[in-house]
């Protein structure tokens, strides 16, 4: 490898869109009663990858392997299940599992070597009974949430990398990410930000499209300026109270000298 292939190309940004989430459907009976657990109710399968669907897929995202630039992804279940801790090396970056209850979900995805970069995580909730407008769970019999299909909570998000290494900008630009189609071709997925989407989610196997890309971006653009607004604000607040602290100490410095 030449050495200026591990040198930083400042003022560069390059992203990857990713989805996160899970897709769960109810067992059958039969299925239940051949489980050692027959008290799960529902199958589901949480999963990091790329946005963009392949044609004719059955299932969300998935068109990209990536692998160019995941070296693992590592998913903390809750503790009851055995081995809470599942690494997965090798795309599909994915774990199948049965279970009764929704529970938090850490997913922590580590880069290839060759990125010179930190693993991040991100946080999901593991969703197994269907959406309501509202976004608060509604259970339904076990016989209708069947008939209601299966159940789908994907989060889209975009991995920026700064200033990347030279070699590692290489990898990334020789596997440019399958567009997102320009116009909505299958259901798309719901979000509560969004309620109004509800209706539009179902039908089918979601799919993100570019208006959702650019309505994701505006959601996390806002998030960040209301962060930022919030930080000024304690910062603000921070400095008064240490102002109002100076101010009882040289009074309280007046008592004792007086």
């Amino acid at each position: 490898m030449a050495s200026n292939d591990r040198v930083r190309v400042r003022g560069v940004d390059i992203h990857r869109p990713i989805i996160y989430g899970n897709t769960a459907v109810v067992l059958t009976q039969k299925e239940r009663d051949a489980l050692a657990t027959p008290d799960h109710t529902h199958r589901w399968t949480v999963a990091v990858r790329s946005a963009a669907s392949a044609p004719d897929s059955d299932i969300v995202g998935g068109a990209d392997d990536l692998s160019y630039f995941i070296k693992r992804v590592t998913f903390k279940l809750h503790d009851t299940y055995a081995n809470p801790n599942r690494n997965v090396d090798k795309p599909p970056f994915e774990i199948s599992e049965t279970g009764w209850g929704e529970f938090e979900i850490t997913i922590r995805i580590t880069f290839v070597p060759e990125s010179g970069e930190k693993a991040i995580t991100f946080y999901h909730h593991l969703k197994l009974h269907p959406w309501t407008a509202s976004g608060e769970p509604e259970i339904p019999p076990l016989e209708a949430a069947a008939k209601m299909g299966p159940v789908h909570s994907w989060q889209y998000d975009e991995i920026v990398f700064h200033d990347p290494y030279q070699s590692f900008l290489n990898i990334l630009t020789a596997h440019p990410p399958t567009p997102l189609p320009k116009v909505k071709r299958r259901p798309i997925p719901f979000h509560t930000a969004n309620p109004g989407s509800l209706e539009a989610s179902k039908g089918g196997v979601p799919e993100f499209t570019q208006e959702m890309e650019k309505d994701e971006g505006e959601r996390l653009d806002t998030a960040k300026q209301k962060l930022a607004r919030e930080h000024e604000r304690l910062v603000d607040v921070v400095i008064q109270k240490e102002k109002e602290l100076d101010q009882l100490k040289r009074e309280l410095d007046a008592a004792l000298q007086g």
